[in-house]
């Protein structure tokens, strides 16, 4: 009586689950796009972006049905902005810069139900189907197909990446690059030997405490392989602004190639 969440099913596998970014789309048919177009997952993102609870809400709510993981990015640590998400057909979230074991124990209390949390029940769920089940099996069913993903954006992080990583509840470490880069004084630097010392940190973390690691900001292919074969596997592969540009760009390119008077 539950919709399962492909994306955590994809990394239990061993598999890459790759995401789709969306800042600017509005509209639920980049769900069935995504879909078509090979994404496992949604980054539904309301840190960097203008879109409301609702506009989430309808993105997420779409997504369930053509079979893509809608994971909204919340804009802070801020619990209602986790699970307003969750309660509004969301399969995960993402919380950004996480530094410390605490706020990781703080972020998994709120996006578990009890047993494993304290995240309040709201009514009948999306993921679930709206079903009318007995509560007990609806709470435990839900907290196994959540995903709930802690960003690591600071070197603060990197080093307590051990700690987080212990913390029963957080799913996936998900190292975002552009900020980790600018933090570390090498903004755009994805190749610096830091950056690969801090990936294997995590990675290292991850893998002692069960757990999956997560890469954004990262989109040359020998950087994106050196780190998949390291032991990667959620990866947001771009967004729908950057494909949009890449292929606007080489079209109008093309056809100014073909103007006779240019």
């Amino acid at each position: 009586m539950i919709i399962e969440n492909k994306t955590k099913r994809l990394l239990r596998e061993g598999k890459l689950a790759l995401g789709l970014a969306l800042r600017h789309s509005r509209t639920v048919e980049i769900a069935q796009i995504a879909s078509v177009c090979g994404f496992d997952w949604l980054f539904i993102d309301c840190e960097h972006s203008a879109m409301t609870v609702d506009t989430a809400a309808q993105l997420s709510s779409a997504s369930l049905g053509f079979g893509v993981t809608p994971i909204v990015r919340a804009p802070g640590i801020e619990h209602h902005h986790s699970t307003r998400a969750l309660d509004n057909s969301a399969q995960g979230v993402v919380i950004p810069h996480v530094e410390t074991a605490a706020e990781a124990r703080t972020i998994a209390g709120f996006t578990r139900f009890p047993p494993l949390g304290h995240r309040s029940v709201g009514g009948p769920l999306a993921q679930t189907n709206y079903s009318n089940q007995p509560l007990a099996e609806t709470m435990r069913l839900v907290n196994e197909e959540t995903l709930v993903i802690a960003m690591i954006e600071s070197p603060a992080g990197v080093e307590a990446a051990e700690s987080i990583a212990a913390v029963p509840g957080i799913d996936v470490l998900f190292i975002g690059t552009n900020d980790l880069c600018a933090e570390m004084g090498i903004p755009g630097q994805f190749d610096h030997a830091r950056v690969e010392e801090a990936y294997a940190g995590v990675i290292a973390a991850c893998r002692k405490h069960g757990k999956f690691v997560g890469m954004g900001g990262v989109y040359a292919p020998a950087l994106m392989q050196k780190f998949i074969a390291m032991g990667v596997q959620f990866i947001l592969a771009g967004s729908e602004l950057g494909f949009l540009m890449v292929g606007a760009k080489e079209r109008a390119g093309a056809l100014r190639a073909l103007d006779p008077k240019r």
